[in-house]
């Protein structure tokens, strides 16, 4: 009887053992059929390393230079600079693509893309850096003597109907004043133009058929004693007028076209002319210049005209009907010039 319970209970043992085996098993074997498969969970992957070495252009370490790691998972990036070697590593490097940005002062910034698989130590081809462009930034100003020159250049482009030289005029309100040198460049351009002598040669003309200054005489001879002294008017009140008294009283010796305004006030403007300038300061004054320059020509006139032509009285005329003939000019100047003048600078042209 005591055998019979002992069978039975080592029959029950057995049992136990059986069944607990089953389970142990049931639990084992699905993991290592996963591992035996080759998958791992996401948490179980290793990571990887990236290493390289940064040189310059010459091949020389580049030691210092920044090295911003870059992941394409948005995670936070990170930086360190190149040792003494020129060397840099990043450990623990998550499997993935990445980005690296290398920067140092005075040269040119890299990028270097890459992919990194679990567990490898990827190592960045050698990372050479070129020297940056210099970029210079130059300001060029115009010194006041130069802008009048480009300005000059431009008036002496000034012709009406294309023929007819209209240099002393300025379009520009607020045109630099003229250096001495530039009041007598601009006097000489004006004196030797090709349309100067040809007015002049119509001049003489009119005065010997109208028999003016009688004393030269008729003929080739009195035409050219015409020609000469008509020449030499134009020549010496434009020297005096516009350059040299000018140059002496600070003044400006051009015509500064108003075009706005009532009709009457730029009248009023363009008959003042004679009377009043524009000085060297950007301020209007008594044109001095060109009273005493048309007076100073007649004086001079007055030594070589005819003798039987000479007289106080003939100064006063010719300085008068000078300073008439300005103010006339001016206004043709004001109101009708201006339209029969094809070439004016640009800016005159937009600020009208």
């Amino acid at each position: 009887m005591r055998v019979t319970n002992t069978m039975r209970q080592v029959c029950r043992l057995r049992q136990l053992a059986l069944v607990s085996l089953m389970f142990l098993v049931a639990a084992v074997v699905p993991a290592a059929a996963r591992q035996s498969s080759g998958e791992q969970l996401p948490d179980q992957q290793a990571t990887g390393s990236i290493s390289g070495t940064i040189v310059d252009l010459t091949g020389a370490v580049v030691a210092g230079a920044q090295v911003r790691l870059t992941r394409g998972d948005q995670s936070p990036s990170a930086e360190l600079l190149t040792d003494d070697l020129g060397q840099f590593s990043f450990a623990n490097v998550a499997p993935g693509a990445f980005e690296l940005t290398v920067s140092f002062p005075d040269l040119n910034t890299q990028v270097i893309s890459g992919i990194v698989h679990p567990g490898e130590a990827y190592v960045v081809p050698q990372v050479v850096l070129l020297v940056a462009p210099q970029v210079t930034q130059v300001t060029v100003t115009l010194t006041q003597v130069e802008v009048a020159e480009v300005q000059i250049k431009d008036q002496e482009k000034q012709r009406v109907l294309g023929i007819i030289p209209n240099f002393y005029v300025s379009y520009l309100p607020d045109a630099v004043a003229l250096s001495p040198k530039q009041k007598f460049e601009l006097a000489w351009r004006s004196s030797v133009d090709p349309f100067t002598f040809i007015a002049i040669g119509a001049i003489a003309g009119g005065q010997q058929a109208g028999n003016e200054l009688s004393g030269y005489g008729q003929g080739a001879p009195g035409y050219a004693r015409r020609y000469g002294a008509s020449y030499g008017d134009v020549v010496i009140g434009t020297f005096l007028g516009s350059a040299i008294m000018p140059s002496l009283l600070k003044q400006d010796p051009r015509y500064f076209f108003k075009g706005t305004g009532s009709k009457r006030s730029r009248l009023l403007y363009a008959l003042s002319s004679p009377f009043m300038s524009k000085g060297d300061n950007g301020r209007w004054q008594p044109n001095y210049s060109f009273m005493i320059g048309s007076f100073a020509t007649a004086g001079i006139a007055h030594s070589y005209y005819p003798s039987s032509n000479r007289g106080l009285g003939l100064v006063a005329e010719t300085a008068l009907i000078r300073l008439g003939e300005n103010a006339v000019a001016s206004v043709f100047q004001e109101f009708i010039v201006r339209k029969l003048t094809p070439k004016v600078s640009n800016r005159a042209q937009a600020e009208e």
